[in-house]
């Protein structure tokens, strides 16, 4: 199953009104549980917790691109940043938009 690397604040700033930082982690780790995937949410500075899915980043998508190219499972990306899409390593099998996967958090189980 693919880990699910998330741009968090790309991910929260595509929903009007925003999703807060604590509101995007418990909705995409909700998601992840029901299906069955290994989530990583990366955020620019600290992320709202220490936990083992959330990655605290000076330079996010630098980070992003970090984790998708060590990654040894497939990886998705979860992101709206073209820039950032050009930079991914060719082993990341699916890249979903920001919006997109906000939206699908909106929606609930």
């Amino acid at each position: 199953m693919p880990v699910v690397i998330v741009d968090a604040e790309n991910v929260r700033r595509s929903l009007w009104p925003n999703l807060s930082r604590e509101d995007l982690v418990e909705r995409a780790r909700t998601w992840a549980a029901g299906e069955g995937h290994e989530l990583r949410i990366v955020f620019d500075g600290d992320a709202p917790e220490q936990a083992p899915d959330l990655v605290s980043s000076r330079y996010g998508d630098d980070e992003i691109v970090r984790l998708a190219d060590k990654l040894a499972a497939p990886a998705w990306v979860v992101t709206s940043d073209r820039a950032l899409r050009e930079h991914l390593p060719a082993s990341v099998e699916c890249v979903i938009g920001g919006g997109s996967f906000a939206r699908l958090l909106s929606e609930g189980p």
